[in-house]
């Protein structure tokens, strides 16, 4: 395997990893300020890090060693929804991401994986155009967002230092807001540049 899709297969790994450790007090019913439920977040912080910085090292290593291939094209798209789509089924749990929200970019994220497999089959691999690329940079900001939200929860820091949590909360949701913002207005644009291919599949003879 090439390096660069090593390190985005790193990001599938470690989307339901991250899921696992962050709800793990949660399924043993550990105290919301017990040690493990602050181990929890801290080192589900440190892994969505490492989960994050993985992006730009595939891409690094498919430009540096000419890797770049339709494979890559479309696992790398695949890597970032999975691993964003695990946080935010957390985040609505935790209220930190309004349900509406979530679901829209549920949608959004399927419809999109229709397309690109829609693409596929006519020989045309879909890459990450610029407006994907910006909203999966406010999706990483939403995440990080509710993550330091949840760490001062679990730490007590919020209560201890008189934060104004429902403040942060709002502004998590307001992210999350422009996140499914930009996710449909960058959809509409992958159809106005593709939806030519999806025509021309669904007018396919050979089709059922």
């Amino acid at each position: 395997m090439k390096t660069s899709n090593k390190f985005t297969l790193l990001r599938v790994i470690l989307a339901p990893v991250i899921f696992f450790v962050y709800s793990f007090p949660v399924i043993f019913k550990f105290p919301k300020d017990s040690i493990v439920s602050i181990v929890s977040i801290v080192v589900s912080l440190l892994l969505l890090i490492f989960a994050e910085l993985t992006d730009y090292f595939d891409g690094y290593y498919a430009r540096k060693h000419k890797e770049v291939s339709d494979f890559g094209k479309l696992f790398d798209p695949f890597a970032d929804v999975l691993l964003h789509l695990s946080m935010f089924t957390i985040f609505v749990f935790n209220g930190y991401m309004p349900v509406i929200l979530y679901v829209l970019i549920f949608y959004r994220e399927f419809a999109q994986n229709f397309l690109r497999m829609v693409a596929a089959k006519s020989g045309t691999a879909i890459a990450a155009r610029k407006g994907g690329k910006i909203k999966t940079v406010f999706y990483v900001a939403g995440c990080f967002v509710a993550l330091i939200q949840e760490f001062l929860v679990r730490t007590s820091l919020g209560a201890k230092f008189n934060l104004p949590m429902d403040i942060f909360k709002y502004i998590g949701w307001a992210i999350f807001g422009v996140c499914t913002l930009l996710a449909w207005i960058s959809f509409i644009d992958y159809l106005k540049n593709f939806g030519s291919v999806l025509k021309q599949v669904a007018n396919d003879k050979g089709q059922d």
